[in-house]
């Protein structure tokens, strides 16, 4: 029996989305133990790369979320060492963490989004941007962070955007609130895997503790949409995640609006190029409906992990 890989797990990292990171990053580290391959957890400071090198791992399983694990940044590191890894490359990741860019490369593909604008958070002043209802959201955050809704009756602009209080730098993306319901569809290599729909429960929309918080979203999986939307859903996830130049796992979310036929408005939000991994997280879900357990995933991940993704 072949000896199986040397997997060093990246989890924790420093950036808002720390706390997610441990938990994804863990739960991987803990299935592929399951799955015979020996693991080292590193949680990742700004001395990662002295640490990968001393250490010398078969592959690195990025789990890290938001910036610098995210972006492109922890991705040029491994590609200096030369340590294979999984998930998307340099310029994928950099890509799709800027959403307005994200989006630009989407529309040229024909891929429909929402119309949106980026702006600095203190030019949003006392007058609202656009026509509510929007949605506020910075650039290059995930998880929902520091992500404002404006409704239709709201007179002038939401406070908390141009306060002290506000932590997500001041570049924010002003988009068009599309209304309806919230599709997520996985890509696994080249294949678009299930469709889910994912129903907050006691929340607004979709935000932090409805992503993470047990019981704080229901995920529909398969989603009740018709043949013609679940295939295009699918179809358009597929074409972000190769347009944009993604490898390996990526989840792109959609709004999909039918409150006046069936076939509605269906909107692509962005895609995810480290979609969460948690016991609760919606790829492994998806995943699992396609008959891919938890830890046959996670192999498939390692196994196709490389430099010069």
């Amino acid at each position: 029996m072949e000896k199986k890989k040397h997997v060093a797990v990246l989890l924790g990292g420093f950036s808002s989305e720390r706390p997610v990171s441990l938990s994804s990053g863990n739960a991987c580290a803990d299935a592929l133990e399951k799955e015979g391959y020996r693991v080292t957890r590193v949680d990742v400071g700004r001395d990662v790369s002295s640490v990968l090198a001393e250490l010398k791992p078969d592959v690195a399983f990025n789990a890290l979320h938001g910036p610098y694990g995210e972006d492109g940044t922890i991705q040029g590191v491994l590609e200096y060492l030369q340590i294979p890894y999984t998930h998307s490359g340099v310029l994928a990741s950099a890509l799709a963490m800027d959403k307005e860019q994200a989006k630009r490369v989407a529309k040229s593909v024909g891929i429909p989004v929402a119309e949106s604008r980026v702006m600095n958070r203190f030019d949003i002043g006392n007058a609202h941007p656009m026509k509510p209802p929007y949605v506020v959201k910075p650039v290059n955050e995930g998880s929902s962070f520091g992500v404002v809704i404006v409704k239709e009756d709201q007179s002038h602009p939401p406070q908390i955007i141009t306060s002290s209080e506000w932590r997500y730098g001041d570049t924010v993306m002003v988009e068009r609130f599309i209304h309806g319901r919230e599709l997520t569809c996985a890509v696994m290599g080249d294949v678009a895997l299930g469709v889910t729909e994912i129903i907050p429960v006691g929340h607004s929309f979709y935000d932090y503790d409805a992503k993470y918080v047990a019981g704080g979203s229901k995920h529909e999986c398969p989603a009740k949409v018709s043949p013609f939307i679940y295939q295009k859903v699918q179809t358009l996830a597929l074409k972000a995640h190769q347009a944009i130049g993604c490898r390996g796992v990526s989840r792109s979310d959609f709004r999909y609006d039918d409150r006046y036929s069936e076939n509605g408005e269906l909107v692509w939000l962005e895609v995810n190029t480290q979609p969460g991994m948690t016991p609760t997280s919606l790829v492994p879900e998806i995943a699992a409906e396609a008959g891919h357990g938890f830890g046959e995933l996670l192999s498939w991940m390692v196994e196709d992990a490389s430099c010069s993704r």
